[in-house]
C-alpha cells in the first residue's frame, strides 16, 4: 500500500470517547488549511465519530486506515471559512431522563456507544444502534416517540441527534453527560 501523506499526527491511542475527538480539535485549530491531519486511535467508536465530526465542520474526511488495532483516520482542514461546530439544541440531564423512566413515559432511549459498551453497561429498554450504523438503521427507530439520545459522556449522541434531526425525526433529545456518570440502575451482560 502506498504511504499517505500528512502534515501532523495526533496520537489518541488507548483513548475512549470523546478524547479522540478532543485531541483532534486542538491539532485542527492549530493546522493551516489545506493541510492533512492524521489521528491515529484505537477506540473502534473513533471512526464513526471522526467522520461525523468533521461532517459538521466542514473539514474534510478522506478515509481510515486500519492497522492491527490501529484505525488511522485522515482528515483535510476546510480551506476559507470552516462552520461554527453545531450542537444539538435540545438537551436534558441524566436525571430529567430518570425522571420519565420512573414515570414510565412512553419514549425510546437510544443508546449510540458500541456494541461492547452497550453489553456490559446500559439503561434498561434501551435500543442500541452503534453511531456508526445509525444512518444505514434508521428504520428501525420510531419517530412517533421522543427520543432520547444517550452515549458515554453526550459527544457521540449529540452527533447522532443531529443525524437523526436532519433524517426528518422531529422529537429528539440529546442526553448529557450520558452513561459515564449515570447512576441509576442499568442492565449488565451476565454469564
Amino acid at each position: 500500500m502506498e504511504t499517505i501523506k500528512f502534515d501532523q499526527l495526533v496520537d489518541a491511542k488507548g483513548l475512549a470517547c470523546p478524547m479522540p475527538i478532543v485531541r483532534t480539535k486542538k491539532a485542527m485549530n492549530e493546522l493551516e488549511p489545506g493541510k492533512v491531519l492524521e489521528i491515529q486511535a484505537t477506540d473502534k467508536g473513533s471512526t464513526a465519530d471522526i467522520k461525523a465530526w468533521a461532517k459538521s465542520t466542514g473539514h474534510q474526511y478522506l478515509g481510515t486506515v486500519e492497522e492491527g488495532d490501529v484505525l488511522k483516520h485522515y482528515l483535510r482542514k476546510a480551506t476559507g471559512e470552516e462552520k461554527e461546530e453545531k450542537l444539538h439544541p435540545h438537551v436534558v440531564n441524566n436525571e430529567e431522563l430518570q425522571a420519565k423512566l420512573a414515570n414510565n413515559e412512553d419514549i425510546l432511549v437510544l443508546d449510540v456507544r458500541e456494541t461492547a459498551e452497550y453489553a456490559f453497561h446500559h439503561i434498561s429498554g434501551a435500543k442500541s444502534i452503534p453511531l456508526g450504523e445509525l444512518e444505514s438503521r434508521l428504520n428501525e427507530v420510531s419517530s412517533d416517540k421522543e427520543i432520547y439520545v444517550v452515549c458515554r459522556t453526550g459527544s457521540r449522541s449529540d452527533l447522532a441527534a443531529q443525524k437523526l434531526t436532519e433524517a426528518g425525526f422531529n422529537k429528539v433529545i440529546n442526553v448529557v453527560p450520558g452513561m459515564c456518570e449515570w447512576s441509576h440502575p442499568t442492565d449488565i451482560l451476565s454469564k
